[in-house]
């Protein structure tokens, strides 16, 4: 017993200097990021369950919820991700700022997208829009009158009937996209895998995955506007 606790002070002062230097919180934001986009484009492809009806999404719904492990593993997997994932851009942004104090005179930006000049504020407006998603269809805290326990299919359609929800939906869709642009592409390059061979490949997962992911969430909202789901 005696020689287990050097060693549990000895991991813990490794994890402790590990993620509290530079290097290895982009390593923890590019980690935690490959988990909220798996996790992401998977809830995306049950939300286009609406497109097949009242049915199919309500059954999807009941699935993951009569399977308590698998629905409250996921939470907590992604709750962590979230946090450290946000907690990381944080601090990284402050110790930016900290290291250089004397804003530049003129920016004139050479190489950077608009989707990484965007990255802080989309950030914000993502957090934001979490936090409203989870309050209007998990909880029903949000909009109470629209929600019904169980009846996931209408209270999407209920909500996205409403023109200022749909339209921070779609905002927050853009967020989103530029965030993925950005945020895929200088993953690999922080967890090394930036190989000249590899450029082109990134790039094109980057695009791919900017696009996709937001359209098919989009897609939800666009449909009920038009009428195409009722």
């Amino acid at each position: 017993m005696t020689g287990a606790a050097p060693v549990a002070v000895v991991a813990e002062n490794w994890v402790a200097r590990f993620y509290g230097s530079t290097i290895g919180r982009k390593i923890v934001m590019a980690v935690t990021g490959i988990v909220l986009v798996g996790f992401i484009t998977i809830h995306m492809t049950g939300n286009l369950l609406v497109h097949r009806g009242a049915e199919a999404m309500n059954h999807y719904a009941a699935f993951l919820k009569g399977n308590a492990p698998l629905l409250w593993g996921t939470r907590i997997v992604v709750l962590l991700a979230t946090i450290l994932h946000i907690h990381s851009a944080l601090t990284l942004t402050r110790r930016a700022a900290t290291a250089r104090p004397d804003r530049y005179v003129r920016l004139a930006p050479q190489v950077a997208t608009w989707s990484s000049r965007l990255m802080r504020a989309g950030g914000v407006l993502l957090a934001v829009f979490l936090v409203f998603h989870i309050l209007h269809f998990t909880t029903g805290t949000v909009l109470p009158s629209q929600f019904v326990e169980g009846e996931v299919y209408q209270n999407v359609v209920r909500s996205f009937s409403i023109t200022w929800v749909a339209a921070f939906y779609l905002i927050s869709m853009l967020a989103l996209s530029m965030h993925l642009h950005h945020g895929v592409w200088s993953l690999f390059q922080t967890l090394g895998a930036n190989h000249p061979h590899l450029e082109g490949g990134r790039k094109r997962l980057a695009w791919l995955l900017s696009i996709a992911i937001p359209i098919g969430f989009a897609s939800v909202p666009l449909a009920i506007i038009a009428g195409m789901v009722r």
